[in-house]
């Protein structure tokens, strides 16, 4: 079975989907896949497992984009937003391809540079299509299956798997065997922890995911991958990202190359930020344990001033967070009390500095 597979509803399926089956995965539709939600454990401890000790996520979903050639990086850096230069052959960056008309994030991306000619694009889930309209390529995503392993024990544990994915630098690129099958492996995440994500030729998918999980690795859906994503303060497209919110208005402006003489939608940030953009990403946390939710609406002395773009229980805090956009004019600053109008009721929040979690925080703690 490759990740191409039909489900019902023409739902894709990844070559790990029987193995998600067998350990008991609450299937759901993601983005055009059918994916694990969580496993018998759930969410929380799966979470907590990513912050303490390691866990495995099939992200097989996420796009990869092949752009190969002499004129492979001269093509990427005319459009999308950072700029290449600053690293090299054998590095990770992450990136934006932008609506040339306001500016507004399309896609956020991270590119793997795999050698001097060869670049793996990989776009979210839904917007591959629109990645290689954009750049050209070859969408190689039937060919592979993504694991993440992440964790503060990440790297020790897939250290007795492959040793040599296990050495990768942070947001370094190198091939490594499994085998016999040539891999990529890259030191990169979505968690806020240290870790890396694998891509596996199908073909070698399922003994590498077994194996890893042998190693003591815990596997882990797409809810825990959510909750972490959101301590580590990690903007998600269609949230934090998407139509109408530039780079800027999400305090991402170190993803702009502005040295480059041009990419996609430069004109209309440079138009931004001079003349400063009218809101900016916040973090807010609660008191109890009851999650904000996405849509609220944020409201200071009676007046709206913006609203949130993503809340959940944070299950190492304790209590609420949420991402959320708000006037600049407000002049909202740490500390400052809140209120969030939902479903009718107003839940008390305050102004609170991000990530709301640090790697690392609780790699000594038991599970």
């Amino acid at each position: 079975m490759t990740d191409s597979s039909p489900a019902p509803g023409d739902l894709r399926r990844t070559a790990l989907f029987a193995s998600h089956q067998e350990l008991g995965a609450k299937l759901v539709g993601f983005g055009g896949w059918e994916m694990p939600l969580a496993y018998d454990q759930g969410t929380i401890a799966e979470h907590r497992s990513c912050r303490t000790d390691a866990v495995a996520f099939d992200v097989s979903h996420l796009g990869t984009v092949r752009v190969e050639g002499p004129d492979a990086l001269g093509r990427l850096q005319g459009v999308l937003t950072n700029d290449l230069g600053k690293i090299g052959p054998g590095r990770a960056q992450y990136t934006h391809l932008l609506d040339d008309n306001d500016g507004s994030v399309a896609d956020d991306i991270i590119v793997w540079w795999v050698s001097e000619e060869a670049f793996d694009v990989m776009p979210n889930a839904s917007n591959t299509d629109r990645v290689v309209e954009a750049i050209g390529g070859t969408d190689t995503t039937a060919s592979r299956c993504v694991v993440a392993v992440q964790g503060p024990h990440a790297r020790r544990r897939l250290a007795e798997v492959v040793p040599d994915a296990a050495n990768v630098a942070r947001f370094g690129v190198h091939e490594f065997t499994w085998q016999g099958v040539v891999c990529i492996v890259a030191g990169t995440g979505y968690t806020g922890e240290d870790g890396v994500e694998l891509a596996v030729p199908v073909e070698a998918a399922v003994s590498l995911w077994n194996a890893v999980l042998g190693a003591g690795v815990v596997p882990a859906g797409l809810g825990a991958r959510d909750t972490l994503r959101l301590e580590a303060a990690l903007p998600l497209h269609g949230h934090e990202l998407g139509a109408g919110i530039t780079p800027l208005q999400a305090g991402l402006s170190w993803v702009v190359g502005w040295d480059k003489p041009q990419f996609r939608g430069r004109d209309a940030l440079v138009e931004e930020r001079n003349r400063g953009v009218a809101r900016q990403l916040m973090g807010f946390s609660t008191e109890g344990r009851q999650p904000p939710r996405e849509g609220a609406e944020l409201v200071v002395d009676g007046k709206a001033i913006g609203s949130v773009t993503s809340g959940n229980f944070s299950p190492m805090l304790g209590h609420g967070i949420a991402l959320g956009f708000v006037d600049r004019a407000a002049g909202l600053l740490i500390g400052d009390d809140v209120e969030m109008q939902q479903r009718g009721r107003g839940l008390g929040a305050h102004v609170t500095s991000t990530p709301f979690v640090r790697a690392g925080q609780w790699a000594d703690s038991s599970n």
